[in-house]
């Protein structure tokens, strides 16, 4: 089944209400009492329809194994739930849900149990439930249901700014404790209007774990953290964007040596078309790091079980993603062994693992060391220079690979016949398909 991005929308509001209505049985049964259980005020929990538009892009070619369909649904909302969970403790200085009590848990934010439960929706939604709704829905009327997903979309928005707002305002709130300008508490007094002071009140009531105590914990690490001479400290921003470039540039290295040995041919292996970095490394290592810190003092067998699991996931996802946007696949593991659609395949998810292995061991830790002993402004002002240089660059990328998958397909006849944008003139002189076929030596066009 093909999704078009309505039925996507459709389909994130509809899953989210149904986790919403779940949510809040569940809780409502524990306290005997009604709960909203959404970080929003909507009946709406977005984890549930984000968790459900996942499924639809990335599992529609293992609706034919009921094996891998649920073990794709269990890592995908796994991770999802994974990086969910960090982000609310980021943001609240605590954890919103915590399965630390049960048994085979990572970090509290995600649980076997429930990974289990995921992967089982995953079936059901993808085999079932998905073209059920899709069905329902083509029922409506076109300019209907045009008008109710536009109108959806923009309360959502509206609830969504709204509920940041309060969070931020409960955050000022405690911040006018201390000696404030005129200016911030001009803002405090503006964020705590009635609105705002129910939504906090909500959420409160929602997640007991939110506390005056949390929020004071988290502005002082925050502060904390902007009066440190040290540059990245710890997993912060700065941290993950340099590690993000190293692995960038060390990954593009690595793939056209180990190409250059195993065929006797040098070629590009870059992402970009400017500059030598695998944006696919680059994002691994910054990943691998996030999802991993915590537990680089653990056993190597846990760390390689995380990295098998994890970049198995995450190429699959690269190559599902780079064929959706750009109708162009970057590598085909067709003709090896125990590989799946020839986007993965188990020999390089173990070679995932050994790298989790090597990196969180071995390399993370000195390299941590170096980039902490750059001084602080110079790290700051290079690393943002860096930053919107790879958007220009990854933006300009993106361009040339879709003008050339254009050139290339039933488009092209239409465009030729028609006028050429500027734009596609310059992508075509400058990018033409000798130098995007350099670049991309193993693309391969796909319908």
């Amino acid at each position: 089944m093909t999704y078009t991005l309505p039925d996507l929308v459709w389909l994130f509001f509809l899953y989210s209400f149904i986790g919403w209505c779940i949510e809040v049985c569940y809780a409502s049964i524990r306290r005997r009492q009604f709960v909203n259980r959404g970080f929003v005020n909507s009946p709406i929990c977005p984890i549930y329809g984000f968790g459900a538009v996942l499924f639809a892009l990335f599992l529609p070619e293992l609706t034919g194994n009921l094996f891998f369909l649920f073990l794709g649904g269990m890592l995908l909302a796994t991770v999802l739930e994974y990086s969910t969970g960090m982000l609310m403790e980021k943001i609240f200085h605590k954890k919103l849900w915590d399965y630390s009590k049960i048994k085979y848990n990572a970090g509290g934010y995600v649980c076997l149990r429930y990974s289990l439960l995921w992967g089982i929706l995953a079936v059901v939604t993808m085999l079932f439930t998905n073209q059920f709704f899709c069905g329902i829905l083509k029922l409506l009327p076109h300019p209907v249901a045009v008008v109710i997903l536009w109108a959806a979309v923009i309360l959502f928005l509206l609830d969504f700014i709204t509920s940041a707002m309060a969070v931020q305002g409960m955050k000022i709130s405690i911040k006018r404790l201390s000696n404030l300008s005129d200016e911030m508490q001009h803002t405090s007094k503006f964020l705590e209007n009635r609105l705002t002071a129910v939504i906090q009140k909500r959420m409160i009531k929602s997640f007991p774990a939110i506390t005056r105590e949390n929020l004071e914990n988290s502005i002082r690490e925050r502060n904390k953290r902007k009066e440190s001479t040290v540059f990245a400290e710890g997993c912060s921003f700065y941290k993950l964007v340099s590690l993000f470039f190293i692995g960038a540039f060390l990954g593009d290295i690595t793939e056209t040596i180990f190409c250059l040995i195993t065929t006797g041919t040098l070629m590009s292996r870059s992402s970009v078309v400017y500059g030598p970095f695998s944006i696919v490394w680059g994002l691994g290592c910054s990943l691998l790091t996030l999802f991993l810190y915590r537990y680089r003092n653990k056993n190597d067998r846990y760390i390689f079980l995380a990295g098998t699991l994890l970049g198995g996931a995450y190429e699959y996802i690269c190559s599902v993603f780079t064929e959706l946007v750009f109708g162009t696949i970057f590598w085909d593991y067709s003709d090896f062994a125990f590989n799946l659609g020839g986007r993965i395949n188990l020999l390089y998810c173990f070679f995932w693992g050994i790298a989790a292995v090597v990196w969180m061991k071995l390399i993370y830790p000195g390299l941590s060391r170096w980039i902490e002993k750059i001084p602080k402004r110079l790290g700051t002002v290079l690393l943002n220079i860096l930053i919107v240089f790879m958007l220009i660059d990854m933006a300009i990328s993106a361009l040339a690979l879709s003008r050339y998958t254009e050139r290339h397909t039933a488009e092209a006849a239409v465009t030729a016949s028609s006028e050429i944008s500027s734009l596609d003139k310059f992508l075509d002189s400058h990018f033409n398909d000798d130098r995007i076929e350099r670049i991309y030596p193993n693309a391969k066009i796909v319908p």
